[in-house]
């Protein structure tokens, strides 16, 4: 497949995305020898260079941001944003008062598919520094994507911080208002909203995994959507993440059946774990996770659309049905109901 890794990281973070490839190419990539992809809005030094090329199984290659990816666009009001980033301080905000923090969401939503060396592929899977994978991957999955029709995929999900996000959906709706033509027949509303679009749930696909589509990201659809969202400035105005701005997008310009839930992908970043549902996956799989961490199935998770203005508890949660399954009619993991809040 024509495929890659593709990580964002900084020299200082050469240790860290070194046991992430580890686990890729044990558990994955020692089988398939796909390329990796580094990103770093600074060069990358020889040491970072010659530790990650000696661990990836496949080519290595090193890019630099340009500027115009990682820095303020012209119409931000520099002052207004600092004011914003002051306040999220004081409101003790994560990454509220970074400026880095942003660059980095802006550069995700709207960038990182489009620097020279992406362009050589069709497919990525997005990995950070400092994740576990704890099953065996024996299938190729850039090639099952594209085998059953995906474009998008993600192995967690759970709610936004509010205060981070408060126009996002405003901006959305206004984007939805001015080109319904990107808006796909059949798509996964119901997973963002309990009522028809009016609001925003807050839930989101947890990006810092995902595996997708690059042409997909290309597109006129997603390009306007993403240039509609960065003339708003709620990067900077306020702290917007990638993982909403991507799970929006894919739930509402691709049809449910093109975004997937790799349950057989087990996974950790901090502080969440994705170990799948179901014993004789995990045994098939050699996984280490302990079931008890998976966060599927929690009531924080937005794999689930509870009852009674989302009360959390435990009866909410057995009766309720997940947005996810639910959406795309699949019956859930055997034995999910041993692991809820």
């Amino acid at each position: 497949m024509n495929a890659t890794f593709v990580t964002l990281a900084r020299n200082t973070d050469l240790w860290e995305i070194a046991r992430s490839i580890r686990q890729v190419e044990d558990r994955f990539n020692r089988k398939f020898n796909y390329d990796w992809v580094f990103l770093n809005d600074k060069p990358f030094d020889d040491t970072f260079k010659k530790v990650t090329a000696s661990l990836v199984s496949g080519k290595t290659h090193y890019g630099e941001i340009p500027k115009e990816h990682w820095s303020f666009p012209p119409h931000i009001d520099q002052e207004k944003a600092k004011k914003v980033r002051e306040d999220m301080k004081e409101r003790k905000i994560i990454y509220g008062d970074s400026v880095s923090y942003r660059h980095m969401c802006r550069f995700e939503s709207g960038f990182f598919f489009q620097q020279e060396l992406m362009l050589n592929y069709e497919w990525y899977w997005r990995v950070e520094p400092s994740v576990e994978l704890f099953c065996d991957i024996n299938y190729d999955a850039f090639k099952f994507m594209r085998d059953n029709g995906k474009k998008y995929s993600f192995v967690l999900s759970l709610y936004e911080y509010v205060e981070t996000i408060p126009t996002l959906w405003d901006s959305v709706k206004k984007f939805m208002k001015n080109h319904p033509e990107h808006i796909a027949s059949g798509n996964s509303m119901d997973f963002l909203s309990d009522d028809g679009g009016e609001t925003y749930n807050h839930c989101h696909m947890w990006s810092n995994f995902e595996i997708g589509n690059l042409n997909w990201l290309r597109s006129k659809a997603y390009t306007d959507y993403f240039h509609s969202l960065d003339q708003d400035g709620g990067f900077f105005y306020e702290r917007w993440g990638d993982a909403p701005v991507h799970s929006i997008a894919a739930a509402l310009m691709l049809k449910k059946e093109e975004i997937h839930f790799f349950n057989d992908i087990a996974y950790y970043h901090v502080p969440f774990t994705h170990c799948p549902t179901g014993e004789k996956t995990r045994l098939e799989l050699g996984c280490h996770c302990n079931p008890k961490d998976n966060f599927d199935w929690k009531g924080y998770s937005c794999k689930y659309k509870l009852h009674s203005n989302f009360h959390r508890t435990i009866a909410n949660v057995k009766t309720g049905t997940s947005k996810f399954f639910e959406l795309n009619g699949i019956a859930k993991p055997e034995g999910w109901e041993n692991q809820t809040d």
